[in-house]
């Protein structure tokens, strides 16, 4: 135990979505400079990656001429590179560049009245997607012309990272990051024990599942969460989820009432639940387990309430509680 250490909450708002941080601090210290430098790294993905800020960088990106070559910030490209590899791993899952058909359906940062598009314009706006016109040139980005990019299914994990490294530069033994649901967490509280978070599905869901909730143990892990409970619309009778598949420039169909992925850094757990999602348990789970990805699918069918989980995923749980 650490009786000279407390647990110090700090909160606040970013990318249209709210923060909070727990971390272990003497009871003294000042927590201003804290929670001003988390708002700081929270505001560098802002003001790089954010699609609602006309003057971010990637703004600057999906408004640049055809043939244009950009530089783009130390964070953005890294983010760049992480979507571009799970977008190739996934077969296009995962699609950094659907940022048009996110604006078709009537999500994201040009959202309007939703509604299923004109098939012909469909088909126009797929045209301008495609992760595979991404290219680096002399460490610039090249915009093939009408690409838009869009980060929101990783960018915020990407940022749970950031606040966890710079606590960490700052002296932080222990913190539990949170930006919008996805989370970080690594050290131990005062009282030598570590953090434990319960895994994100809708009430009513876990409610029907035969087991209690499931809690995972945050030693240097992260967990994110992606499913069809958020942001979704009605039309004709028909579901739409704000989760689209790229791969046919349509929300995806039938999708998990939540997808949970653990990995080492929230920013590959991110990108990782929103390409489980769109590929669905049938497909997902033995993606999932033939890349050794921690997964865990909540489903429905007209048996009720599913839960699957991923061979990394059951054994990460097993060990967690052999080690309570």
């Amino acid at each position: 135990m650490t009786p000279s250490l407390d647990i110090a909450s700090l909160g606040g708002h970013t990318m249209g979505t709210t923060w909070q941080v727990k971390l272990t601090t003497s009871p003294d210290r000042d927590l201003h400079p804290l929670h001003a430098g988390i708002q700081a790294q929270l505001d560098a993905v802002v003001a790089q990656m954010s699609t609602w800020e006309a003057a971010s960088a990637i703004s600057a990106f999906n408004g640049a001429a055809a043939g244009a070559s950009l530089p783009l910030p130390a964070l953005f490209a890294e983010v760049v590179d992480c979507a571009l590899d799970i977008a190739q791993r996934s077969d296009g899952a995962f699609d950094p560049t659907v940022g048009p058909l996110v604006a078709l359906w009537g999500f994201g940062a040009r959202a309007h009245a939703q509604r299923v598009p004109d098939t012909a314009l469909l088909t126009a706006t797929r045209a301008r997607c495609g992760w595979q016109r991404l290219h680096w040139q002399d460490g610039c980005l090249l915009q093939p012309g009408g690409l838009e990019l869009d980060l929101s299914a990783i960018a915020k994990g990407f940022a749970v990272d950031l606040v966890s490294h710079w606590l960490r530069d700052q002296g932080i033994a222990a913190a539990l990051v949170e930006v919008g649901g996805e989370l970080h967490g690594y050290g131990r509280k005062p009282d030598g024990q570590p953090w434990r978070v319960l895994v994100e599905a809708g009430p009513e869901e876990e409610a029907e599942l035969p087991h209690p909730p499931r809690v995972l143990v945050l030693d240097d892990l992260a967990v994110a969460t992606s499913g069809d409970r958020w942001h979704q619309f009605t039309q004709g009778g028909a579901h739409y989820s704000h989760t689209l598949d790229p791969r046919v420039g349509a929300p995806v169909s039938r999708a998990a009432a939540a997808v949970t992925v653990v990995a080492r850094d929230a920013m590959h757990a991110d990108g990782w639940a929103t390409a489980l999602t769109v590929m669905g348990a049938e497909a997902g789970l033995p993606f999932a387990n033939a890349n050794a990805l921690a997964a865990r699918f909540i489903t429905r069918s007209a048996q009720g309430i599913e839960e699957q989980l991923s061979t990394a995923f059951a054994e990460l749980l097993a060990e967690q509680e052999a080690a309570a």
